[in-house]
Order: C-alpha cells, then structure tokens, then sequence
C-alpha cells in the first residue's frame, strides 16, 4: 500500500496522474466517475413508500382503523369507507408536510457546504468540497477546515488543529518535506487529514483520499450526527400535545359513557357500544393535536427557506425561535455596516499628506497635493511595498474592476496604479519567497521577497504595532534616522486620518543579510483607506432601535475611525478600546457594559468577554465573527452570525447563521422572518386549540344536556381534515405583519402559550361553543338538519377564527394567496358534502336559504365577539407580563 508521507511531491503527482498546475474539468469529471462524491456515507433515509405509511404508525390511526374494520363487519359499509378515505387524505396531508420540510432542509444543506479553491485548467476556482476528486491540488489557509487528506506541496508557517481526528488539543506544525520509515497519524507531518483545522499559515496540497477512503472516513459512523434533534419548541409542543391528549381521552371516556346510555334506550346493546365508540375516538381524532410539531417543523423549514433569499442562511431550526428574542446585535464594522469597498483617499509620505481621486475599485484617478497634480513617481516605494505585501488580485471582467481577496489589500492594487505602477510587473520580478500572515494579535503582514541577489522584507500593519518598531524613516529616497519627533507627527497625522473614518496602515520595510527580525525597520508612510457605510444601515439601525433590538459595534478599526462610523450611521454610546478592556475587571465591566456602544481594537479574545458581560445581565445576543479565532465567540453567543462571503470554514461552523452577503441589513430582516415565523406558530396554536377545544365542549354539553348528538364520528373526522389540514400549510407562509419590528423583543423565557393567549384559547372555545348550540338547539325538532346546521356552522366558524386571528397580527384578508385558497377549498368541499348525493354518506341534508341567513348572522355576532376578545387580550397582554427588556435610543 501506498504511503504518501513516505514518497516525494513529484512521485505522488506521477502516481496520481496530476500536475501542480493541476487536473482538468474533463479529467475530474472522469476521476468523480471514479472514486465517487467526497462526502461521509449518511444513514439510508427511508423510501417515500416508507415514509407515506409512516403516517399510519399512530395509536389514534391504529384505532380509527379498527373502527373501519369493524364498521365494515358489523355491515356500516358506507361510515367504513368514508372513515377510510379520511384517514387516507389525512395521511396524504402529512406526507406533504413531511415531505416539503425534508426538501427545505436538504436544500438549506447544500446551500451551507463548504467550498474548496483548485486548480483545474490551470486557474485558480471556487467548487464545493463535496467535487473534490484525487489529484485535484488545493489551496488551503488559516481558518479552513480540510476537506479532504492531502499531502502538502508548499507551505508557509502551517499549524494545524487535528484533535478531532487524533484527540491532540496543541496544533500541529507542518512541512512539506519527505519523511521517512513509518509514521503513526499524528506523527504525518506532510499530509493534512480531512474535517481537521487550519489554524495558522497557508498552503498547496495536492488530494490523496476523499470521502470514506480519508482517515475521518474509516470512523465515519462513530461521528455520524443525528440531524433530526428536535428544537426547544418542538419538545415543549410535543409535551403539550401529550397532556391534552391525556385530558381529550378522560372526556373522551366521559363522553363515551354518557353516550352509551344515551343510546341503550334508542338502540340495541352493539349499536349503541359502536356509536358511542365512533364519537369518542372521532372527538378524539379531532381534539388531539397529534400534528402540532409537523406544523411546527414545516413553518420552521418553510421559514428558513425564505430566510434564505433574504441572504440569511439559518443552519439550526432552534435559532428561528431565539431570533425572535434577540435584543443585541454585535456586529463587525467592515463588510457588514460598510460597504465592504475600501477606497485609499489620503497618504503621508516624504512628510506631504495627499489626496487620492476616484471611488471604489476602479484605478482612474490622480495624487494631489493642495489640489494639484503632484509627480507620483516621488511616492514609488508607499506604493511598491502595498503591492508586494498583498495577496490579493484586481481584475478586469464582465466591464467591472474586480477584487479577488481581501478588500483592504485590494485598494492597495488600485492605489498603486493610480500611482502609474505596473502591478504584475513589480511582482515579477520581487518573487515573494516567505511571509508571515496577518493575524488580528500582531496586526500586521510581513512579506519577504527576492529581487536579484537581495531579500527585502515588506511590512503594512496598524500604525501603532509598527511605529515604535521603526528606527529609520525613508524620505525623498534617502534613509534618515526617525526621530521622536517625527515619530510623533506620523502618530498626529494616523490621529487626523481615523477622525475621518479612514482606516490607516503603515508601510516600512528592511533589506535582509539573515532571517528577518523584527526590529530596525524603515518607515516609508501611510495610507488612509474608507470604506463607506453601505447606505441603508443608518435607516436598518434606526428601526432596530424601535423594535428594542440595541446595535453595538464591535472592530479592529482605530477608536477614531469606528467613532466617525458610529456618529454617521446613527449608533449611540460610549466607545471602549481592546487596551480598555484589557485594564478594567470584570466587575467594573458590568457596569459599565450598558452604556458603551462602539468597541475598536478589539482582538476575537475580547468579544467573548463583551458577550458574557451583556449575557449576565439578561440580553439574548447576536454575534457575527468571520475568523478562526472568532468562533468561541460565536458559539457563545445566543445567535452567532458568520460572514458568508469573508468567513473562514471554521466560523461557518461554528455559527448559527450564516450572512450569504456579509450585510448588516439580512441580519435586521433574519430577525424580523424569525418574529413573523414564530407568529404564524403561535396563529396556528391559538387556531387549532380553540377550534378544538369547541368541538369537545359541544359534543361534552349536548350529552350533559341529554340532547341528540350535534356531530356525529363522520363530521369530526371531516373537520380535522378540511379545517385544521389545509390552512395548517397555508399559515405556516403567512407573511410578517406591518408592525411586526415595532415590538420589542419576546421574553426567552415566555411560555408560547402564555397567559393572554391562553386566555383567548378558552374564551373563542367557549364563544363557537355556545354560538354552535344555540344554532343546534333552534333546529333540534328535525335532527338531521340541526346535525347539518352545527356541522357547516363549525366550518364557517373556524374559518372566520383564522381571519380573527390573522387580523390581530396587522394581516389583511388578501395578504395570503394559499390560505385564500385553502378557505376557499374547505367552503367547496363543505358544500358538496351537503348539496351532493355525498350527503347521504354524511348523513346531511341540503339547507335552505333561511338556514344560512341563521348561519350568517349568528357568524357576524361571532366574528364581533372575536374582535372583542381580542381587544380585551391585547390590552392585557400590555399590561400582565413586566416588561423585561428596555428600549435603547
């Protein structure tokens, strides 16, 4: 057996049949032929077949089918059929449902699989990690998780996390040579293993293993994770569910009792057990809310999916219902409250401050100097050291200037073009040989290149890091001694630059004889870059504030920069630095924590700390993060929130949603959809359990009261199905109300059905109660058409309940194009149950026009009941529950 760790880079590539330029789309079409998808075997997922007679596996559904049995023996043919074709259509319903929140799911994975830059036709690409194919070279760096095992070609300062595999908790250097003998795994220093972490470095590698082939692969089913974990309300619906279950059956037995003896004097022995038999577990069927976490489950699925094209990529159900609840957002400045489009405006050089034309990424644009063109040929070495100390691309494509990396280091490229220098050709010939990466400790990059026979080290950093590195300043192309004088001027002009919102970098270098040291280096100058807050956040930031949601920034940016961006987008508050921070106790943080709203300097250490202190006073917060060490953070966090288009693997994982566009306005509008989904649950709620709680207290009254049955087993069936089936869907889409983001926060620790709600639940139960009876009893002396009467009267007024309800979240009648259709859907069928030959199976008869004058107006009176009840449980709301979160201006 091959051990790549034993061989060399060129024996493997021969081996495998690639190249460092690497494979072709054709030949990695081939190779996935080949060897397959690189992805972990997953559990068999049931078949739809398996699936649909899922549906069946009920203890209520076992008995409604013994019901049908023994319907269908006992010679009521017809009652079996029909009990049959309503389980039937029931199971359809459910399978829907199950179906539809399987795809969402399925297709909100795909979207978050992780991506992979290859080489394929000699230019560097963006594919998913699962198309990796064996011989594919692949780019790694710091903050990406490993998608495959690898044996590394090239390496700079490479330190990788692999606990995950070995159970080693201290990263692992790398290196690219041969080793030789053998090697356990934690002892294979050339090759990279699969779902490990890149914590430090970058490198080329080229893919040995995929899929079940790589090491992860062989303990695959001792990682495999249960996907299917229920969220904090699913399990507290589910728990709901089964204590009105328990209490449904006490009445059913009740009702069961009661009916018997009602019957015994009209029937014989078995017609009378059968009937009351059929009432009890029909009252049963529709009282129960045996489908409450499947609506739950698909208005989540359906939910996130809409997130979805609102640029919010939700990866955990769970996060839907604390987004609801989220009252502070923590968030990055650059990319996600600015545009993310860094534009170098001003440079100090040669002691001259100068002002740059032009906008965004496009290279037109002249150096100025109090206004007039100035010679840019004076500020070449500013320039060449931000091209050589970058590792990212400007490109031309589609009539559009275009960054290919990091927006900072690509408004270097453009400054330097204004600045007349030839980019590819200064790279040319100054080939990078060694770089230390930017790390958000050290703040700065340092790149080492070779250009004849000499090696320069060029550095760009956070002024401060650098300045007192520096002992030579570079001027007018002569090398003098930097003097605390001067020293001080470079600080006052960083200073006039940050109170302009520019971000400032400094640029030196030092020619090397030995290895670099960081100490004696050359000063050359600043540049003073914006990045303009995007243009919608100041009104995002605004409406925040009135929806009891406080915004805190949070940036590595000097204090002064990220003070300008807060006063211009309307963030409000006192500003800490990381050195702050730093110097201050834990105690005196927490005083201090709910006035300061701007946070600069701040290393990933720090947000951890910023989220503690504002969760120990209560706050659910949201925290976005894009880096390796950001991830702590983020899993800290109620919600933590990573950039899609910036962030690094492993801050994808650790998050719970991810910012498909790296934008503070999807953050606002993830918030809103999670308040509007949780309200369409809580719709549904208050819809299903007051609608069924008067189906039981109609049928509980009528045999207390010793009347004929209102509704027989048949009618009950039928309600669960057209009454409770299709506007389940349908309300699971409802949109947000207007005002939806003028509320402040839910309380976390509110109950769903909390005690206006419950209030109202009771109260609508008892109203279709009464309203149904009274209805039932005026046509009592024929007791078919007083059946019908209470039959299509539930109907009507459980429809009438979803518009009551619907109108106390801001919704207008119209809004819901699928709820529309599913009323209009159970009117139609209701009305062919009664006015069709159908009408013998339900044992109905046509009504008059005069009965639905009766229906219609006793429906008006409802409808204006429903109205009060709730006025009156808004009103309480208000004034019951303290009010635990206060509003930030």
């Amino acid at each position: 057996m091959v051990e790549y760790y034993n061989e060399s880079v060129d024996s493997i590539l021969k081996d495998l049949n690639s190249s460092k330029i690497g494979l072709t789309n054709k030949e990695a079409k081939i190779r996935q032929k080949e060897y397959g998808i690189n992805e972990l075997k997953k559990t068999k997922k049931k078949s739809r077949t398996k699936q649909f007679l899922n549906q069946f596996n009920n203890f209520i559904i076992w008995i409604l089918i013994g019901a049908t049995i023994i319907s269908y023996v006992i010679g009521e043919k017809v009652d079996a059929i029909i009990i049959f074709v309503i389980i039937f259509f029931n199971a359809i319903f459910g399978f829907i449902q199950e179906f539809k929140a399987e795809k969402s799911i399925e297709a909100l994975k795909k979207l978050s699989s992780l991506k992979s830059i290859v080489l394929r036709n000699g230019n560097q690409i963006e594919i998913n990690s699962k198309d990796l194919v064996v011989g594919d070279i692949l780019f790694i760096e710091s903050g990406t998780k490993v998608p495959a095992d690898c044996r590394i070609i090239e390496e700079h300062e490479l330190l990788v996390q692999e606990s995950s595999l070995t159970g080693e908790s201290t990263p692992v250097s790398k290196t690219s040579k041969k080793l030789n003998g053998v090697k356990q795994l934690s002892e294979q220093k050339n090759i990279v293993f699969s779902s490990t972490i890149i914590v430090k470095g970058l490198a080329k590698c080229i893919v040995t293993k995929i899929g079940m082939d790589s090491e992860i692969g062989k303990i695959a089913t001792q990682i495999q994770k249960n996907n299917k974990e229920l969220t904090p309300l699913q399990k507290n619906l589910d728990t709901l569910g089964k204590k009105l279950g328990i209490l449904t059956i006490i009445i059913c037995f009740i009702i069961f009792s009661a009916t018997f003896i009602s019957f015994i004097n009209h029937e014989t022995m078995s017609k009378a057990l059968f009937e009351s038999f059929m009432v009890s577990i029909a009252l049963a069927v529709a009282a129960i809310p045996e489908g409450l976490p499947a609506v739950v489950t698909i208005s989540l699925a359906l939910g996130v999916r809409n997130m979805v094209k609102k640029h919010a990529l939700v990866r955990k159900m769970s996060s839907v219902e604390t987004l609801g609840s989220t009252n502070i957002i923590c968030s990055d400045k650059t990319g996600t409250l600015t545009k993310n489009e860094m534009t170098v405006k001003k440079i100090f050089c040669n002691n001259m401050i100068l002002d740059i034309e032009g906008e965004g990424y496009n290279p037109k644009g002249n150096l100025l100097y109090k206004n007039k063109k100035i010679n840019p040929k004076l500020f070449e070495q500013l320039f060449k050291i931000g091209i050589l100390c970058n590792n990212s691309k400007l490109k031309f494509k589609n009539n559009k200037w275009k960054i290919i990396g990091d927006p900072t280091e690509g408004s270097l490229l453009v400054s330097a073009i204004k600045g007349k220098l030839n980019i590819n050709s200064f790279i040319k010939s100054n080939p990078r040989i060694d770089m230390i990466p930017f790390s958000s400790e050290s703040k700065k990059m340092v790149s080492i290149n070779q250009n004849a026979n000499k090696k320069t080290a060029y550095i760009k950093g956070a002024p401060e890091n650098i300045i007192n590195k520096c002992s030579k300043i570079y001027i007018n192309g002569r090398i003098k001694p930097l003097s605390n004088s001067m020293k001080k001027k470079i600080m006052e002009t960083n200073s006039l630059f940050t109170k302009e919102a520019l971000r400032v970098l400094a640029f030196c270098y030092k020619p090397l004889k030995t290895r670099y040291t960081e100490k004696d280096l050359i000063f050359v100058g600043l540049q003073g870059m914006i990045d303009p807050p995007r243009p919608e956040v100041k009104k995002d930031i605004k409406l925040c504030h009135k929806a009891g949601i406080r915004v805190i920034m949070i940036t590595g940016d000097n204090i002064n920069t990220a003070i300008a961006i807060a006063k211009k987008i309307g963030i409000k508050g006192k500003s800490m630095s990381g050195k702050d921070l730093d110097n201050i106790s834990d105690k005196e943080f927490n005083k201090l924590i709910e006035h300061v709203s701007v946070y600069a300097r701040v290393n990933p250490e720090h947000k951890i700390k910023i989220v503690k202190a504002l969760q120990d006073k209560g706050n659910i917060v949201a925290m976005t993060g894009d880096g390796v060490n950001d991830a702590p953070a983020l899993k800290k966090a109620d919600i933590g929130i990573a950039m899609g288009l910036t962030g690094t693997d492993v801050a994808k994982e650790a998050s719970d949603m991810i910012l498909m566009d790296d934008n503070f306005s999807s953050i606002v509008k993830a918030i809103e959809n999670g308040r509007g989904i949780y309200d369409n649950i809580r719709k549904f709620i208050n819809y299903l359990l007051s609608s069924n709680l008067a189906e039981i207290l109609v049928i509980f009254f009528a045999t207390i009261f010793r009347w004929p049955l209102p509704l027989i087993a048949i009618h009950l069936l039928w309600l669960n199905l057209i009454t409770d089936g299709l506007p389940a869907i349908a309300l699971g889409i409802d949109k947000s109300s207007s005002n939806i983001m003028k509320r402040k926060p839910r309380n976390s620790k509110e109950n769903i059905i909390n005690k206006p709600l419950g209030i109202s639940i009771i109260v609508v139960g008892i109203l279709i109660t009464i309203f149904t009876l009274i209805l039932f009893k005026i046509n009592i002396s024929n007791v078919n058409k007083a059946q019908t009467i209470a039959f299509t009267s539930l109907v009507i007024f459980e429809i009438i309940r979803l518009e009551a309800i619907r109108s106390n979240y801001g919704n207008s009648l119209f809004s819901n194009k699928y709820l529309i259709m599913a009323i209009t859907s159970s009117i139609i069928l209701q009305l062919i149950v009664i006015y069709t030959p159908l009408n013998v199976f339900f044992k109905t008869i046509p009504l008059s026009f005069k009965d639905w004058i009766e229906i219609g107006t006793t429906t008006l009176l409802l409808f204006a009941s429903f109205k009060l009840v709730n006025y009156i449980t808004k009103k309480s709301s208000i004034i019951v529950p303290k009010i635990f979160i206060k509003k930030y201006h």
